[in-house]
């Protein structure tokens, strides 16, 4: 990693999730697999979102560490995730922190979007976006932040309609659950 990680770094290894992603980082940058491992970290976080069970398994205090880690791994390999992915997936089993996945795959696309230079977005919606609406998005935010941006989507229908964008300590929130909280709060006076 090059000197300028500056305060990202520091944030990132501050939480359980960041360490272990910072590891996978070191990992994937040594052997020069970073995209590869972002691929595979993709398709993970896309079955903890439509697969229940999967998410259950993760997350669940209950399941036995090697009924865990036999489980996860199985799942490793009916995703086709890479070797490296697979070895980490087996360890947060061992280490009984299979629930830490989400902050840990947050955090590594964060590491690997400053790696290539640039900065890293978390877009919730309340609906998948289409490609179109995701280039339009990430045009946007370019021209607000200055530099090309790398998005990692994930779905809320709580939220209604709009957006709520992520990026670093800034948030924006477009979505019309907030706004019509907002209303309500106003007509209370």
């Amino acid at each position: 990693m090059d000197g300028s990680s500056g305060n990202l770094g520091g944030s990132i290894q501050a939480s359980l999730g960041g360490r272990y992603a910072t590891a996978l980082f070191d990992l994937a940058e040594q052997a020069r697999t970073i995209d590869t491992v972002e691929a595979s970290l993709a398709k993970v976080r896309a079955a903890l979102d439509q697969s229940d069970d999967f998410k259950a398994l993760t997350t669940s205090p209950v399941v036995p560490r090697e009924a865990a880690g036999r489980a996860v791994l199985a799942t490793a390999d009916e995703l086709g995730v890479d070797a490296t992915t697979k070895s980490f997936l087996g360890v947060l089993a061992q280490n009984r922190r299979l629930a830490q996945l989400p902050a840990v795959i947050r955090a590594f696309r964060a590491l690997a979007a400053r790696h290539r230079g640039e900065v890293s977005a978390e877009v919730t919606s309340a609906h998948a976006l289409t490609d179109d609406q995701v280039d339009e998005l990430k045009q946007q935010l370019r021209r607000r932040v200055g530099r090309e941006v790398s998005v990692d989507l994930s779905i809320d229908p709580r939220l209604l309609g709009g957006l709520v964008v992520r990026i670093g300590s800034q948030m924006i929130d477009s979505s019309i659950r907030t706004r019509l909280n907002a209303l309500a709060s106003a007509m209370k006076g």
